[in-house]
């Protein structure tokens, strides 16, 4: 932090801007190769400024410009002196605005004028479309002058500045794929592409070729070799070259990463790619999502997803309009303080308390099926387990501070127990309530304090984990936080102690913070779970209920099998 800070400092320095809280600029905002400068193409007239036109009317324009990354920023250009367009550093960084607030400074003439131009930071663009969410306050000081009869700007900072609204308006995301550590699945990874482009497909394995961006690759793996290139589309052939002797399993591989990052982003198929001149699966000239359907990155989403309900502290299993005991070892425990479920292995894992007042101790019990449960371990406090993906092994945090891995053999149902290397963590003063892992396993979400935090999940060697490229993914709710859940198209949902706002969903990088209907919510939300098709909660009074494509005003209904009844959900995944 306080190498951003010093980083931050010297931008102020050099440029009249000022920037507070912990915000820093990307050394490069481009998310597609651009073009050296050069003068207006065909088109970019078209975005000229227009004649005649009021000096904070052509500040605002310009600021609408800036976002079209084309021709480093060419249309924005035009705004500018001769002076001005040949030395502005476009490339130094783009935050994003909530809004931009441009007034006057005394001084004015008919031939010169100077502008403040301030505005709430939420973020920032970077190198590849990476988006980084920010929480400060930008402020900086932008000189009009009248030349042949116009305004135009002579003297302004380095870097684009853009309104969330133009982001939204001019860029659209998107996501690469890659593999996680097991090579089991693919994981998302989010990335911000200008519309203007009109090659989507080959801005997107360009990006993906270049790798993950620097937050997720340690998580992650890819089958592109070092020094690999993506040639074009040519013909209608994807072609790739450098890949040397890359394997069978390796070549399928890297084909549903291509196949996926497409097909997600509503290009159509089949598609016909090429390493280094042959089709990347042999006998196979052309592919669709069918060949690499065991990678499919939306099969969670479409899942049977039971739900279950802790009540009285007992675990039920609810059933269209009634509840059932769980069948196995927890069909008659109780005290059960949490619990998660992992449906493709029938593995559950349950917190139970025992003992009062200061003799109150937890306990962590895990079970498959019809076996005697397990005890795991045993603390003053646990939190709610997390199982990573296929369920042989789940994560929970001992008394707010040691985060803990618990795996559970498969031939003989043995539990052991090794410490996650948090050790990143550190310099975030408080301690960590709740901690959940994503679907793919790639990434952990956790609060403290009622922050609500990211990390990305780094395997150093076989069975140890470590938590790494820690930060803060929703800082304007920060404070308020009580609970996280992920959901299975993998964004985050967040239970707060908030009043009008009680229910957000959060992308997972940061650039867009939804508030959820609040209608007939009542604050705090404690408890949070969703499914395919329906997200939960528990409220101050009950356990409710939302289907996940509402739109427009929408109400939170009660669960039909727990009218009249406050209890906590866990949707088995």
């Amino acid at each position: 932090m306080k190498k951003d800070l010093r980083r931050v400092l010297g931008v102020i320095a050099l440029s009249s801007v000022v920037l507070t809280a912990c915000t820093t600029i990307p050394s490069n905002s481009t998310p597609q190769a651009l073009r050296s400068f050069a003068p207006a193409a065909s088109g970019v007239e078209d975005e000229a400024p227009e004649p005649n036109q009021a000096p904070d009317l052509l500040l605002r324009d310009f600021f609408r410009q800036a976002v079209k990354p084309k021709q480093r920023h060419q249309p924005a250009r035009q705004y500018l002196t001769a002076e001005a367009a040949k030395t502005w550093d476009s490339q130094a960084g783009t935050l994003v605005l909530d809004r931009i607030d441009i007034n006057s400074k005394p001084g004015a003439s008919a031939q010169g004028m100077t502008f403040t131009v301030r505005g709430p930071v939420i973020g920032s663009i970077g190198v590849g479309g990476v988006y980084q969410p920010e929480h400060g306050l930008y402020e900086a000081t932008i000189d009009l002058v009248k030349q042949d009869g116009q305004w135009r700007i002579s003297n302004l900072p380095p870097g684009v500045v853009v309104e969330h609204t133009e982001l939204r308006n001019n860029y659209q995301p998107y996501s690469l794929y890659f593999m996680d550590p097991s090579d089991s699945s693919l994981v998302a990874d989010r990335r911000w592409v200008y519309t203007g482009n009109s090659s989507l497909n080959t801005a997107l394995l360009s990006l993906l070729v270049e790798g993950p961006q620097d937050v997720l690759a340690p998580g992650v793996k890819t089958y592109v070799p070092q020094g690999a290139t993506f040639s074009g589309f040519n013909d209608g052939v994807y072609s790739f070259a450098g890949f040397g002797d890359l394997s069978a399993e390796g070549r399928y591989r890297f084909a549903a990463q291509v196949v996926w990052t497409l097909a997600k982003a509503g290009v159509p198929g089949p598609y016909r790619i090429e390493i280094d001149d042959t089709p990347i699966i042999e006998e196979s000239e052309y592919l669709t999502i069918e060949q690499v359907a065991d990678y499919n990155p939306g099969a969670s989403a479409v899942a049977a997803s039971p739900l279950y309900v802790l009540a009285g502290g007992k675990i039920m299993k609810v059933e269209e309009d009634h509840t059932v005991p769980i069948a196995g070892s927890f069909s008659q425990a109780g005290n059960i303080d949490s619990a998660d479920f992992d449906a493709g292995s029938g593995v559950v894992a349950a917190v139970q308390s025992t003992g009062e007042g200061e003799d109150r101790k937890a306990r962590l019990l895990v079970a498959k099926d019809e076996e005697a449960a397990r005890e795991a371990l045993e603390s003053k406090t646990i939190s709610h387990p997390t199982f990573e993906i296929a369920g042989t092994s789940l994560w929970t945090v001992l008394d707010g501070k040691k985060v803990v891995r618990v795996a559970r053999s498969t031939t003989s149902g043995e539990l052991s127990q090794t410490e996650v290397d948090s050790s990143e963590l550190e310099g975030l003063d408080g301690l960590i309530s709740v901690l959940q892992l994503s679907p793919t396993g790639v990434r952990c979400a956790f609060i403290i304090n009622g922050r609500v935090y990211m990390a990305t999940v780094e395997r150093p060697s076989a069975g140890h984990r470590k938590l790494t490229k820690v930060r803060e993914i929703a800082p304007a709710i920060a404070g308020t936080a009580l609970t996280v859940e992920w959901k299975p198209d993998g964004s985050l949902l967040v239970g707060t102690s908030t009043a009008e706002t009680p229910v957000w969903q959060v992308q997972t990088d940061g650039s867009a913070l939804t508030p959820l209907p609040s209608g007939n919510v009542t604050a705090p939300v404690v408890a949070i779970s969703a499914s395919p098709s329906t997200i939960y909660i528990t409220d101050s009074r009950a356990l409710l209920q939302l289907p996940t494509n509402t739109t427009g005003v929408a109400f939170w209904r009660e669960v039909p099998a727990l009218q009249g009844q406050r209890a906590a959900p866990v949707v088995a995944k």
